[in-house]
This record gives structure tokens, C-alpha cells and sequence, in this order.
């Protein structure tokens, strides 16, 4: 396990065709079914300490305990998802663990000398998350911390437990955001 805030609890691959992506890893890895948010709705997110507005789509599913995240961007405003793909094309983006002590752990991560890249909030102040750059260190793979102090936890737990005795059917499940 992690000692940065426990057990790394999500994959987050960036990729330039949502459907397509959803469809290979249904279709080839038998992962799903995938809950599908066409267009997130942030309440703010920062780029590089500057407000953005990306137009961002993510398929969530699971494979066990580890949670499988694919999202595309959708506009050209800056954002770590895009830096990702113009230096590396798809793939795994980050990583991500999961905080009950969001605003601690936030803290704790810059006082360790990571760098933040963006961050933002998604349905209220539970749902904040950062991305902290690793490319002084590693180049690739990017840290992200996640606020699952509320309804998010409920969410990610229902992907989980759908994941489970899934057979096949029904392999993407629209959200509304």
C-alpha cells in the first residue's frame, strides 16, 4: 500500500475517442459496464493557477477494487489532459487516491514538494481534486488526489459494486452531471 494517503484506488487514461476507448475495453478486457458523463460540469477548474474551462467527457468502470477512468477532452483550453497527450499521446494519465481529509492531504502533498497542474470541484465543495505534476521526477504518469468525502464516495462505491457480477449486458450507462 501507499503511504501518500492509502492504496492507489483509480487509472485515469486520457484518449481522443471516449466511445471507442469504452468499446475496447468492453469488447477486448471484458471491463464494464461503464457509467458515461458526456459533459462534465465543473464548478471552476485552474490550470497552472489560471481558470479554464475545459469540455471534458469521462466513462468510469471498474476491474475489482481499481477503478478505470478514460476521459477526452473535447475543447483546446489548457489543462494537464491535453499536455498529456500532446507529449505522450493516450494512455494512463494518472493515478489517483482517494481522501476522506481532502484540504489535509491536499497540504501534506505540496509540503512535500509536489507540484499542482490543475484542480478543481465538481458538485460542491466535497468534490474537489488536484493533479500534481510529476515530471521533475518521472515523466508521465501524473499524481491526482480526490475528495470523496461525499456523495462522490457513494458514486465511485455503485460503479464498484456494478462491476462486479456484471454480465455483459447493459455496458454503458449514461449520468447526468
Amino acid at each position: 500500500m501507499s503511504r501518500f494517503t492509502g492504496p492507489v484506488r483509480q487509472n485515469g487514461y486520457v484518449v481522443r475517442d471516449i466511445e471507442a476507448a469504452m468499446a475496447h475495453w468492453i469488447e477486448v478486457l471484458g471491463v464494464g459496464p461503464w457509467y458515461y458523463i458526456e459533459q462534465v460540469k465543473m464548478d471552476w477548474f485552474r490550470h497552472r493557477g489560471v481558470d479554464q474551462t475545459p469540455q471534458v467527457s469521462i466513462a468510469l468502470a471498474n476491474s475489482g477494487d481499481l477503478q478505470i477512468e478514460l476521459i477526452q477532452q473535447r475543447n483546446a483550453a489548457p489543462s494537464m489532459y491535453l499536455e498529456f497527450l500532446d507529449r505522450h499521446g493516450e494512455g494512463l494519465q494518472h493515478m489517483s487516491w482517494w481522501s476522506m481529509s481532502y484540504q489535509a492531504d491536499y497540504d501534506a502533498a505540496l509540503a512535500r514538494g509536489l507540484t499542482l497542474g490543475h484542480e478543481g470541484q465538481i458538485g460542491g465543495p466535497q468534490g474537489r481534486f488536484a493533479y500534481f505534476d510529476t515530471d521533475q521526477v518521472h515523466g508521465g504518469t501524473v499524481v491526482e488526489l480526490s475528495d470523496v468525502s461525499g456523495a462522490k464516495a457513494a458514486f465511485f462505491e455503485h460503479v464498484r459494486k456494478a462491476s462486479v457480477d456484471w454480465d455483459g449486458g447493459k455496458p454503458i450507462r449514461p449520468v447526468r452531471s
